[in-house]
């Protein structure tokens, strides 16, 4: 709704609106932009790791893989 109102306003005014089509992130510069492809793979493994290492997850009962796993390794 509240997209809607906005998307109206934009028409009548001289801002504008830019789309992205559905399924196109690459349409959107600034989502990720790397300089070459070891850049993406280094900032792809980063990643990687901070998520198994630093986030908990809630199917893993709120615990990061890394702590859930040696428990699930006794039982």
């Amino acid at each position: 709704m509240t997209s809607d109102a906005i998307a109206d306003w934009c028409k009548f005014s001289p801002t504008g609106i830019v789309l992205i089509d559905p399924g196109s992130p690459w349409q959107h510069p600034f989502v990720a932009q790397f300089h070459t492809l070891l850049e993406a793979k280094i900032m792809a493994e980063d990643y990687r790791q901070d998520y198994n290492q630093h986030h908990p997850h809630s199917s893993l009962g709120y615990l990061t893989p890394n702590k859930f796993i040696p428990d699930w390794n006794h039982h």
